[in-house]
């Protein structure tokens, strides 16, 4: 009976994983609906999901992260997610490589989708854990990754790959959330916060390093001085989730 209750659990928490994870699909659905995305539309999008993403680095991960660990050990794993993404986004983008600038920058969104999800998808399946889905940080995922996945996807596309390679790809990305998840939920123990918290911490650190490579300078090249004010916009809506 336990051990039936427990894998209904950590299905679950995988149904969930795979749940906001699945949001960076639809948004390539979104991209390759039709005709392509427009700059403008796609760098609105760019900049309300840096504004989002920055929320949930702010509200869901680092505040959390520091509840349980100390801030100098909480302080140390974004350097560390910050310097792993830095390091696989040089391999995407170092000379020799022929992919072209945008499908460079796109694969780079990607790189960090990888590397934010999987941690986050950790911590998800850890509120199931807890108690029940965390609905604001799944509503942050939900929210965030979609603008990833169009984004990316759109610069995919413009780099001329094919819709059913690029949703191989994200299918990849959310099966191995939805398995985070699932890993989250079956083996963190929540009375051992340290673990929880470096997850989030590094995933805080990827993320912050991916926004400032890739969706901030996009947004702005297009957008220009209205950027700002969309990731504020998207900021204050991360500020009204965090309290759900």
């Amino acid at each position: 009976m336990v051990s039936t209750c427990f894998t209904t659990a950590v299905f679950e928490a995988f149904f969930w994983g795979f749940v906001g994870a699945a949001a960076l699909i639809v948004g390539a659905i979104v991209a390759y609906a039709g005709a392509a995305p427009s700059k403008k539309f796609v760098a609105v999008i760019m900049a309300l999901g840096t504004g989002l993403l920055i929320g949930s680095v702010a509200f869901e991960l680092i505040d959390d992260a520091v509840r349980t660990a100390s801030v100098g050990e909480v302080g140390l794993f974004p350097l560390i997610g910050a310097a792993v993404f830095t390091a696989g986004n040089w391999w995407l983008v170092r000379p020799g490589r022929n992919s072209g600038e945008e499908s460079s920058s796109a694969l780079a969104i990607v790189f960090g989708s990888v590397l934010d999800g999987i941690p986050e998808s950790f911590v998800l399946g850890l509120t199931v854990l807890q108690g029940g889905v965390s609905v604001a940080l799944l509503i942050g995922i939900l929210l965030s990754n979609f603008p990833e996945g169009m984004s990316s996807s759109s610069g995919l596309r413009i780099a001329g790959w094919p819709r059913a390679r690029v949703t191989k790809m994200w299918l990849l990305v959310v099966l191995v959330s939805a398995i985070s998840a699932g890993v989250g939920y079956a083996v963190l123990d929540p009375t051992h916060g340290n673990v929880v918290a470096f997850a989030q911490a590094f995933a805080a650190g990827a993320l912050l390093t991916m926004l400032a490579n890739t969706l901030l300078p996009e947004a702005f090249e297009v957008e220009g001085l209205y950027t700002g004010w969309l990731v504020a916009i998207g900021f204050a809506l991360s500020i009204s989730l965090s309290a759900l």
